[in-house]
Formats: structure tokens, C-alpha cells, sequence
């Protein structure tokens, strides 16, 4: 018979594999286990990060690494970004999901959340990871979300059938990595018809250059 924890992990795999098929924002790129407890996922949407010359640039394609330890799904997942982001909620070596994740909770849900995170969508600057991006949004909150899209999959999309499953992992050289309270930027469109508004739109926000004010007040 198989253990509690087993039973879950192959659910989060069955239903990771069911919602994320063919859905072009967030894909599976990579799975350790069996039933998997280590996850890849990239993340096609724009999100922020510190250039070496100290400006908030976007990045329109982000890695994450899920770790499910032995205390899955009790102890919440171990969440890290393997490209920079610059958010109030992300730092080096961890992503903040404690807003998020109760043991209820399904890993599918959860990666969404982090990709509105990423984008911008929510955001909490009242305990953040990083104390400097925290101060930088609430300066720029008019900004925000910097990627509008619906990051979830539709709901008819959940019935399509898993594609091919992920290659296993091969060990990873790690990108380094950039910044981590509740605020959370104007809800997206509901709306098709929002991607392609978006897609098509001309002006765009963070063509001027915008640099971190590190003065203390």
C-alpha cells in the first residue's frame, strides 16, 4: 500500500501534468523522483530584475526549482528562484509562499501563485524578503502588474490530456539570483481577449530606464 506522501506526490504529478500541457506560460521542464519530488519550471511572462549597473530591467522568461522535502506536503514546498527576480518576496536562495501554501493546497495552485508573483500580480511588502524591492514597489506601484496576462490555464484547458512528460533532471548550473509583504497590483482580465490586447499593445512602460533609489529617509 502506498504511504500518504506517495499517494500525494503522484497526485501533484497528475495534476501538474494535466493543467500545464500544451499551456505556453508555465511548462515542466525538468522532474527528479518517482513519483517526482523535485521540479523545474520556466515561467514565460515578464518579470523584473537588477541589471549589474543597478537598473530594474525585464527578463521575459524565468526558472524555478521546487523542492518537496520528507515533510510534504505538511512542511511547504522549498521554492527557489534559478534566474533573478526583483521582488519583494524572492531573495538568493528562496521564494516566500507562506501567504500562500496551507497542506490543502495543491502544487499546481501554487506555482501560479508564484508566477503572479512574478509578474507583478501580488505582492507583499509588510514582511518582505527584500527590504529594498519592497520599498522600491510601494514607490512604483503605478507600474504594476508588469505582465497583465491570465498566468492560470483556462478552465476548459484542464480536461485536455498530459503531452509528453518532462525529461529528468540533469544537474544544474544555477544562475545567480536577485531580491525577495499583503499588497497586491489591479487583478487581470478575466478575458481572452486581454492576451491579445497585450500582446499588440505598442507603448510600453519599461522602455524608460529606471534605477533603484537606495536613499535612506
Amino acid at each position: 500500500m502506498l504511504s500518504p506522501r506517495i499517494r500525494r506526490l503522484k497526485l501533484d504529478h497528475d495534476q501538474l501534468m494535466q493543467k500545464f500541457a500544451g499551456w505556453p506560460l508555465i511548462q515542466i521542464t525538468g522532474t527528479a523522483g518517482m513519483p517526482p519530488e523535485v521540479y523545474r519550471f520556466v515561467y514565460n511572462i515578464k518579470g523584473l530584475f537588477v541589471s549589474p549597473t543597478g537598473e530594474i530591467q525585464e527578463r521575459a522568461q524565468h526558472y524555478l526549482e521546487v523542492n518537496l522535502s520528507l515533510g510534504y506536503p505538511r512542511r511547504a514546498p522549498q521554492c527557489r528562484m534559478l534566474t533573478p527576480v526583483f521582488h519583494p518576496n524572492f531573495d538568493d536562495s528562496t521564494v516566500c509562499i507562506g501567504d500562500f501554501w496551507a497542506a490543502s493546497e495543491g502544487l499546481d495552485d501554487l506555482i501560479i501563485s508564484i508566477g503572479r508573483m512574478i509578474a507583478y500580480q501580488e505582492y507583499n511588502t509588510k514582511s518582505p524578503l527584500n527590504g529594498l524591492a519592497a520599498k522600491w514597489a510601494e514607490q512604483h506601484a503605478r507600474f504594476f502588474p508588469v505582465d497583465p496576462r491570465d498566468i492560470a490555464p483556462p478552465l476548459e484547458k484542464t480536461a485536455t490530456p498530459a503531452a509528453a512528460a518532462p525529461v529528468p533532471l540533469a544537474p544544474a548550473v544555477e544562475a545567480p539570483s536577485t531580491g525577495n509583504g499583503t499588497s497586491s497590483a489591479p487583478p487581470p482580465s478575466e478575458s481572452s481577449q486581454n492576451r491579445d490586447a497585450y500582446a499588440s499593445a505598442s507603448s510600453d512602460p519599461w522602455a524608460e530606464r529606471i534605477t533603484i533609489d537606495t536613499k535612506v529617509d
